[in-house]
Order: C-alpha cells, then sequence, then structure tokens
C-alpha cells in the first residue's frame, strides 16, 4: 500500500521554482512511462535534471508523501498526483490574443491539448485572417472578445502582440472574465490581485543561457 500522505499545502507558501520543477518532474515521467518504466527513484530523477535527490523529495514533500519503501515512486502515480497539484488532471479552456508568427507556431503546438489546455478561439484585428481557421482553431475580430470568453466560459488568455498593445489585451481579457494570463510580449503587465499571471520572454531565456555559456567559456 503506498505511503502516501496528502498535506494540504498553501499555494501562496510553495515557492514557484518547486512548481516549475514540479513540471519537469512531469515530462520526464511521462518519457519513462511511454519507455515502459513503472517505477523510479528520487536519486534517479535527481540525476537527469542535475539535482540532488533530497532537492526532489523536498519539493515533492510540499505536497505529501508519495513514495513506496523499497519501491521508490510509480511512475503512473506520481503522474497523476502531480497533475493533481498542478491543476491540469482537468480540461482548461483557453484563448489566445494575436496570430502572428509567434502565435501560429504555438497552435501548431500540440503538446498543449495533451496535458489538458485546449485553446478553443483566437483573436486578432487582422481583416486578412479574421474568419479562418488555424489549425482548427477560430480566429475572431478582437471586438468580439468579451463576447467569445463569456459565451465559451474561457478560463486562460495567452498575449502574443507587440509590447505596445499587452496591456490593454491583458485589461480586456480580465474584464472579459479570464482567470489567468500568459503573456509571451516582452513588457511587464500589470494585473488585478487574484489573476494569474506567467511572463514568457525568449530573450530574456536566451539572455540567461548566454550567461550560463559565457561564464563557463570564461572559467576554462
Amino acid at each position: 500500500m503506498a505511503s502516501k500522505q496528502k498535506t494540504n499545502a498553501n499555494p501562496r507558501d510553495v515557492p514557484a521554482v518547486v512548481v516549475s520543477r514540479l513540471s519537469l518532474y512531469l515530462r520526464e515521467l511521462q518519457h519513462l512511462v511511454r519507455a515502459g518504466r513503472a517505477t523510479v527513484s528520487s536519486s534517479q530523477l535527481a540525476t537527469l535534471f542535475g539535482f540532488t535527490d533530497a532537492q526532489v523529495r523536498k519539493d515533492l514533500a510540499y505536497f505529501g508523501h508519495f513514495g513506496h519503501p523499497g519501491i521508490g515512486y510509480r511512475c503512473a502515480e506520481l503522474i497523476a498526483e502531480i497533475r493533481r497539484i498542478l491543476g491540469t488532471d482537468r480540461q482548461w479552456t483557453v484563448t489566445m490574443v494575436g496570430v502572428g508568427n509567434m502565435g501560429r507556431a504555438l497552435l501548431r503546438y500540440k503538446g498543449f491539448a495533451a496535458q489538458g489546455f485546449r485553446v478553443v478561439a483566437a483573436f486578432d484585428r487582422d481583416p486578412r485572417i479574421i474568419g479562418q481557421h488555424i489549425e482548427g482553431v477560430p480566429v475572431y475580430d478582437f471586438s468580439r472578445l468579451g463576447e467569445i470568453v463569456s459565451g465559451q466560459e474561457i478560463q486562460l488568455g495567452m498575449i502574443t502582440v507587440p509590447a505596445d498593445e499587452a496591456q490593454q489585451v491583458a485589461d480586456q481579457l480580465v474584464a472579459a472574465g479570464i482567470h489567468g494570463i500568459v503573456n509571451f510580449a516582452p513588457v511587464s503587465l500589470s494585473l488585478p490581485d487574484g489573476i494569474g499571471l506567467v511572463g514568457v520572454d525568449l530573450t530574456t531565456e536566451l539572455e540567461q543561457l548566454a550567461f550560463s555559456v559565457a561564464n563557463r567559456l570564461g572559467s576554462r
């Protein structure tokens, strides 16, 4: 029987970096299951990411104890637990605002649906693409944002517009009833309390990578 004791950790008390590592663990566990693995130890998981096994156990301990003595973690079981913790054990409806090059690339990504995110509508101001279906997703005029979001009970939004338009788009998403936003525009947004926000700035990520590589090369 599993030695699994869930805790009632307050999400506000869980560091964001822990949540990001949960997503890493989830992806790797899913790869292991596809490869036919049934169990994995904390040290095996840690080695895959360059962490310590103590770090893996500490991350999971925010939410409970999911291991089995002498076995480690059952992969399928831990996947189910992490999906429950992340909230991806259910379907989330998503919309996108801005169907330019980045928006189209994201719409082509099949991983969203696999992880429980269903993009059901996209919005743009370009009359050349309004009314089209891109990767099966209908593109509406931005002026219909409130109507469509409310009518389809859309929960999450992705912003892929230029930086100078992002705050206005975010404000309108919030007014329409969106609960959380992923912002791909390279600008900080100001949102009301209670609205989730994740910023994805690809240039910043490349800068972090450059810093890491430059320092490794410099240490040789």
